[in-house]
């Protein structure tokens, strides 16, 4: 197994943990603008700009252009770029909190900022803003950072693999699902309205080939690691995760 797959779920959970945690739900707050998608959509899509909410629907890719569309509006009082600074203090804020007792925050915000800095960022949009954004000067609160950057570089590649492959959003909403979600579910959370269609084996199949696609796309970024930093890197994500999620 890849360095890249191996580390493939530590960072989406990671990454995607502060979107639902307290600090998160205080930066709602703060907008007045009730619910979970307004401040996740201009949050995560505010390092793109003062742009249209089509532009947005092009970098999330997975959502319904509508749901976007709704949630990006309804935060335009809030500037593009000051949500993104704030929603990275959300994620830096998480990281703190939860890796405070975390030893080698220092050492794992090393290897993935050497990642991160390899990466090609064509086909990924949301990463490039994300990596541009200022640093955390702490260990804690920069490798949580540097785990949500590079969650949102699998994501701009996984849609090239998903298009590429024949499949639509909503087919790999439903096929993928998450941790916490069916696929039905995750489909309405995304904004995909029913009936769903049928899952097939051929559609599965293409599910398959887009996640070697993913694979092949994000393996360069990894390869600046020789195989003990790559040993390395799969422990410490472990031992991160468990730090992160074991309390709840």
């Amino acid at each position: 197994m890849s360095v890249a797959s191996a580390v493939k779920d530590q960072i989406q959970q990671i990454g995607g943990g502060f979107m639902f945690s307290r600090e998160a739900r205080a930066f709602a707050d703060e907008t007045g603008v009730p619910g979970f998608l307004p401040v996740y959509t201009r949050g995560r899509g505010g390092v793109l700009g003062e742009v249209d909410a089509d532009v947005v629907t092009a970098a999330f890719g997975f959502f319904r252009p509508q749901t976007v569309r709704t949630a990006w509006e309804s935060t335009a009082h809030i500037p593009a770029a000051e949500a993104a600074v704030r929603y990275l203090g959300v994620c830096q804020d998480f990281g703190r909190r939860r890796l405070a007792d975390f030893a080698q925050a220092d050492r794992l915000a090393e290897l993935l900022g050497a990642v991160v800095a390899a990466a090609d960022p064509v086909s990924a949009p949301l990463f490039a803003g994300w990596r541009a954004l200022p640093r955390a000067g702490d260990g804690p609160g920069l490798a949580l950072q540097l785990i949500q950057t590079l969650r949102e570089l699998r994501g701009g590649l996984h849609l090239v693999g998903v298009l590429g492959s024949g499949l639509t959003p909503v087919q790999a909403v439903l096929i993928a699902g998450s941790p916490l979600e069916s696929g039905p579910e995750h489909a309405r959370s995304f904004g995909w309205p029913e009936p769903y269609e049928e899952i097939t084996a051929e559609l599965k199949g293409r599910w398959m080939q887009a996640e070697s696609i993913t694979e092949d796309l994000i393996a360069p970024a990894f390869a600046v690691l020789d195989d003990n930093e790559g040993d390395e890197l799969v422990k410490l994500l472990d031992a991160a995760q468990a730090a992160v999620f074991g309390g709840r």
